[in-house]
Protein backbone atom coordinates (compact mmCIF):
# COMPACT_ATOMS: atom_id res chain seq x y z
CA UNK A 1 0.00 0.00 0.00
CA UNK A 2 1.85 3.20 -0.80
CA UNK A 3 1.28 6.72 0.70
CA UNK A 4 -1.21 8.16 -1.61
CA UNK A 5 -3.85 5.45 -1.62
CA UNK A 6 -3.41 5.52 2.17
CA UNK A 7 -3.79 9.46 2.69
CA UNK A 8 -6.83 9.31 0.03
CA UNK A 9 -8.55 6.67 2.56
CA UNK A 10 -8.19 9.02 5.69
CA UNK A 11 -9.35 11.44 3.94
CA UNK A 12 -12.70 9.32 2.72
CA UNK A 13 -13.07 8.69 6.18
CA UNK A 14 -12.55 12.02 7.85
CA UNK A 15 -15.04 13.11 5.04
CA UNK A 16 -17.39 10.58 6.13
CA UNK A 17 -17.03 11.17 9.76
CA UNK A 18 -17.60 14.86 9.45
CA UNK A 19 -20.86 14.45 7.04
CA UNK A 20 -22.26 12.30 9.77
CA UNK A 21 -21.47 14.42 12.57
CA UNK A 22 -23.43 17.56 10.62
CA UNK A 23 -25.52 15.89 9.14
CA UNK A 24 -28.14 16.05 11.96
CA UNK A 25 -27.60 20.07 12.43
CA UNK A 26 -27.77 20.26 8.25
CA UNK A 27 -31.61 18.09 8.69
CA UNK A 28 -32.85 19.52 11.83
CA UNK A 29 -31.62 23.23 11.51
CA UNK A 30 -32.76 26.00 13.37
CA UNK A 31 -35.55 27.07 11.78
CA UNK A 32 -36.75 23.26 12.17
CA UNK A 33 -38.45 21.22 15.40
CA UNK A 34 -36.28 18.21 16.08
CA UNK A 35 -38.92 15.19 15.81
CA UNK A 36 -40.16 13.90 19.02
CA UNK A 37 -38.76 10.15 18.26
CA UNK A 38 -35.38 11.75 17.63
CA UNK A 39 -35.22 13.60 21.59
CA UNK A 40 -36.83 10.32 22.72
CA UNK A 41 -34.41 8.49 21.12
CA UNK A 42 -31.77 10.90 22.73
CA UNK A 43 -32.87 10.05 26.38
CA UNK A 44 -32.97 6.28 25.60
CA UNK A 45 -30.48 4.87 23.78
CA UNK A 46 -27.76 5.88 26.20
CA UNK A 47 -29.22 3.68 28.41
CA UNK A 48 -29.77 1.07 26.01
CA UNK A 49 -26.29 1.14 24.91
CA UNK A 50 -24.58 0.43 28.64
CA UNK A 51 -27.38 -2.08 28.98
CA UNK A 52 -25.72 -4.15 26.21
CA UNK A 53 -22.18 -3.53 26.97
CA UNK A 54 -22.52 -4.95 30.48
CA UNK A 55 -24.38 -8.29 28.33
CA UNK A 56 -22.10 -8.28 25.99
CA UNK A 57 -18.96 -8.10 29.03
CA UNK A 58 -20.73 -10.51 31.20
CA UNK A 59 -21.93 -13.22 28.22
CA UNK A 60 -18.61 -15.15 28.66
CA UNK A 61 -18.61 -15.30 32.49
CA UNK A 62 -18.70 -19.38 33.96
CA UNK A 63 -20.20 -19.54 37.37
CA UNK A 64 -19.32 -23.25 37.39
CA UNK A 65 -15.92 -23.13 37.26
CA UNK A 66 -13.47 -21.63 39.27
CA UNK A 67 -13.10 -18.55 39.96
CA UNK A 68 -16.92 -18.71 39.71
CA UNK A 69 -17.44 -15.04 38.86
CA UNK A 70 -15.98 -13.49 41.64
CA UNK A 71 -13.83 -10.79 40.01
CA UNK A 72 -16.98 -10.15 37.56
CA UNK A 73 -19.34 -9.62 40.69
CA UNK A 74 -16.88 -7.68 42.65
CA UNK A 75 -15.99 -5.19 39.74
CA UNK A 76 -19.59 -4.54 39.04
CA UNK A 77 -20.81 -3.52 42.70
CA UNK A 78 -17.70 -1.43 42.45
CA UNK A 79 -19.48 0.25 39.64
CA UNK A 80 -22.71 0.16 40.78
CA UNK A 81 -21.89 1.41 44.11
CA UNK A 82 -18.98 3.94 42.26
CA UNK A 83 -21.98 5.22 40.30
CA UNK A 84 -24.60 5.98 42.99
CA UNK A 85 -22.59 7.53 44.73
CA UNK A 86 -20.22 9.88 42.69
CA UNK A 87 -22.95 10.34 39.96
CA UNK A 88 -19.75 9.81 37.40
CA UNK A 89 -19.55 7.21 35.26
CA UNK A 90 -16.09 7.44 33.51
CA UNK A 91 -14.82 7.16 37.08
CA UNK A 92 -17.14 4.40 38.01
CA UNK A 93 -15.72 2.32 35.01
CA UNK A 94 -12.38 3.69 35.12
CA UNK A 95 -11.94 2.18 38.76
CA UNK A 96 -14.33 -0.88 37.51
CA UNK A 97 -11.74 -1.89 34.90
CA UNK A 98 -8.82 -1.50 37.30
CA UNK A 99 -10.36 -3.59 39.99
CA UNK A 100 -11.35 -6.45 37.72
CA UNK A 101 -7.90 -5.96 35.98
CA UNK A 102 -5.91 -6.45 39.23
CA UNK A 103 -8.40 -8.72 40.72
CA UNK A 104 -7.98 -11.38 38.10
CA UNK A 105 -4.11 -10.60 37.31
CA UNK A 106 -2.80 -10.75 41.17
CA UNK A 107 -5.93 -12.13 43.32
CA UNK A 108 -8.14 -14.95 41.11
Amino acid sequence: MNNTYALMMILVIAGVTILLRFLPFMIFGEKRKTPDYVMWLGSVLPYAIMGMLVVYCLKGVSISSTPYGIPELISCILVIGLTVWKRNTLLSIGLGTICYMILVQFVF
